[in-house]
């Protein structure tokens, strides 16, 4: 801030009763200025309100607790229509009916942001007049290609780029390579990830973090910076994103401008050697020619391939310096992949859902190779022996339905993602240990013996990076494996801990790393165990997971349980099931944020246990969670249980749930089991 502008803002903040707007603030240094200077003034009544494209600087302008941040949402498509008409037509609501379609499909590219609508509409309008229909038509193509040539669509752009140019390099980088994949696509956090570090857009300068750890950083500033859009998981994690139109606009224009990129959509735009390929959409004409055939590809280093356009796919082998190579989701059919397993300098090789019946030897003979993807091809029940000589591989992803690994598998001690891995033998336990650096795995034991939990916690010792477990029993899980829960340390970087079901393993109480020192898991998000008995303190250690998000808890056991507004503040979706009679009752205040409960509870349970009346006995405080959208309880009653206790249990929760001012969406089921004793 320049020293007469900060002059003029104190002179205002000593005003009493001030309303001062501030707009668009980059960074934070910028905000300590304003603030230092605001704090200075006699502001007693004022109010500071603050614009931000960058969520951490909305984050550090809540100085106070009383402060708080509003996070913009698009437009509804009702709004939306309205801002774009009334910009349009000479009236609110004119829009002629044989325009209606092409304006709904525009509106749709625009995603609710004012800028782009309010953009768009004025090239459509332009010099007093509404352009033909065949116009509309050519724009609707060109939204999000960075093909759009108007005076309005230059002004968005930059003031776009102003994000953009605010970026560090490796951040550039980065952000360019996303137009590799078509407009509207849900792209893959994990996937782009692994394709930066195939590209070497991500360097590891430190021995703490992995590559992919710093990727997820890079993509997670991204998002902070508004610049991608995320999508989430039912878990309320992150494991997606999206580009909006605009922003692909304009990083499609910069591409081109740095030959980074060359997109074939249509048309292929190149200049001079073309360095990545992103093979898009075809023409009814292209499918007669072969429009890359007069493309010098020499030095090509990337190719994302996506239907129909794998037809135009030239000759693998001759694309002798590619690293990236992404025919996921195509229909490979007959195409030809001999000159694949030539590719020695190839990093990614992503198979995905492409048909794929069986993985040849060959693949061996890819020694640079760090991800390997054949995942969702159900024709693939072995992986070859050679995979095993791929010592730089990082990323090994296939079906479950894939259950012969390989001996010497521990050899690939690079490893950091595993997809299900079939321990059906003490050897393959013993030898996952060698990957020391494994973030995410799956397991799957045909049965559980003390000699095979033993192996696998001595194994799970061994990695300190570990992020994700899920740990499944092929033939049930009446074994307990309290070994597991008392001699494994997991590290304070674990995420997810996946075992319940009819397939998990069972803890006899909940493991001694959670009840010794909960807030040492200060990442866990996600936990999904199985406890032989859950009793009332269990419920507030589990509340003290700083991080947890998702909780699913299954018992043999229980009694009443009280949740109340001293834990859980994060837990969006709270699940519990439960084999014996018992109850669970939620008191103000508790679960502030959670979207979602799923309950399996007893239903025998006395007044007085419950410290209810006749009334609420069986509404469990439904009420006193303020963000609930979702329900779902199955009540279960032994069958000596009067039928009138049931029809009473059902009218509460019925009352509660329509009390509720979210109109939650619910599902109530009651069914008659033997109930386990408490």
């Amino acid at each position: 801030m320049k020293d007469n502008s900060s002059t003029n803002f104190k002179k205002v903040s000593r005003r009493r009763g001030t309303l001062v707007v501030i707009d668009d603030i980059w960074d934070a240094k910028l905000w300590t200025v304003i603030n230092y200077a605001f704090s200075k003034g006699n502001n007693a009544g004022s109010r500071l309100i603050t614009t931000t494209r960058i969520v951490d600087v909305s984050k550090l302008c809540c100085s106070s607790t009383n402060d708080s941040v509003y996070q913009m949402e698009p437009l509804s498509d009702d709004d939306s229509k309205r801002l774009f008409h009334k910009r349009i037509f000479s009236q609110e609501n004119g829009c002629p009916r044989d325009f209606e379609e092409v304006s709904r499909d525009i509106l749709k590219k625009c995603g609710g942001v004012p800028l782009a609508i309010i953009t768009i509409a004025s090239v459509l309008a332009s010099d007093q007049k509404v352009n033909s229909h065949d116009e509309w038509h050519i724009l609707l193509e060109s939204i999000g290609r960075g093909l759009t040539e108007h005076p309005s669509i230059e002004e968005m752009l930059r003031i776009l780029s102003f994000s953009y140019y605010d970026l560090p390099s490796h951040l550039k980088t980065c952000l360019l390579y996303l137009c590799m994949f078509p407009e509207d696509t849900r792209i893959e956090k994990d996937q782009l990830i692994w394709m930066w570090i195939a590209e070497r857009f991500i360097q590891c300068e430190t021995t703490t973090s992995s590559m992919f750890q710093i990727g997820e950083t890079y993509f997670n500033e991204l998002v902070n910076r508004s610049l991608l859009q995320p999508v989430y998981d039912g878990h309320g994690i992150v494991h997606a994103c999206r580009v909006h139109d605009s922003v692909l606009d304009l990083i499609c224009l910069l591409s081109r401008e740095e030959n980074f990129v060359s997109v074939l959509n249509g048309s292929i735009s190149s200049q001079g050697n073309v360095r990545r390929l992103s093979l898009q959409k075809i023409t009814e004409e292209e499918h007669e020619t072969t429009p890359l055939e007069s493309v010098n590809m020499l030095q090509l280093r990337s190719i994302a391939t996506f239907e129909p356009a794998i037809s135009l796919m030239s000759r693998l082998s001759s694309f002798a310096v590619l690293r990236v190579l992404n025919l996921s989701t195509c229909a490979l059919g007959d195409h030809n992949l001999q000159g694949l397993w030539s590719l020695v300098h190839l990093r990614y090789l992503g198979l995905s859902n492409t048909g794929l019946c069986e993985l040849p030897e060959e693949v061996g003979k890819l020694q640079f190779l760090q991800v390997l993807d054949v995942s969702r091809n159900r024709g693939i029940e072995r992986l070859p022996s050679s995979v095993t000589k791929l010592r730089r591989l990082m990323c090994l992803l296939y079906e479950e339905r894939c259950n012969q690994l390989p001996d010497g598998i521990g050899n690939l001690t690079a490893m950091e993602e595993l997809s299900c891995i079939h321990a059906d033998s003490l050897s393959i336990v013993k030898e996952i240990g060698n990957m020391k650096r494994l973030r995410k795995f799956e397991i799957l034991f045909e049965q559980m013996s003390l000699e095979l939990e033993e192996a696998f916690a001595k194994s799970l010792e061994e990695m300190s990076n570990v992020q994700s477990v899920t740990i499944r029993i092929k033939n049930g899980g009446s074994k307990m494996m309290d070994l597991l829960g008392g001699k494994w340390v997991p590290p304070q970087g674990l995420r997810e801990l996946i075992s319940h079901g009819k397939k998990g393993f069972k803890f006899s109480m909940l493991p001694a790393w959670i009840r010794e020192n909960p807030s040492h898991l200060s990442h866990l998000s996600n936990l999904q165990i199985c406890v032989k008995e859950v009793q009332q303190v269990d419920v507030g250690l589990l509340g003290r997971l700083p991080a947890l998000h998702t909780l699913a808890l299954q018992s043999l056991r229980q009694g009443l349980l009280l949740v109340n507004a001293d834990g859980f503040r994060c837990v969006t979706i709270f699940c519990l099931w439960s084999n014996s009679p018992g109850q669970v009752i939620f008191q103000p205040g508790a679960l502030p944020k959670a979207v979602m409960v799923l309950l399996h509870v007893g239903l025998q349970v006395s007044k007085q246990e419950a410290a209810g009346d006749d009334g609420d006995l069986f509404d469990m405080g439904i009420g006193n969670l303020p963000s609930l959208r979702s329900v779902n309880v199955k009540f279960k009653f032994c069958p000596s249980l009067p039928r009138r206790d049931v029809k009473k249990a059902n009218s509460a929760l019925g009352t509660a749930l329509r009390a509720h001012p979210n109109s939650c969406h619910c599902l109530l089921e009651t069914c008659a089991v033997r109930l386990e004793s408490g």
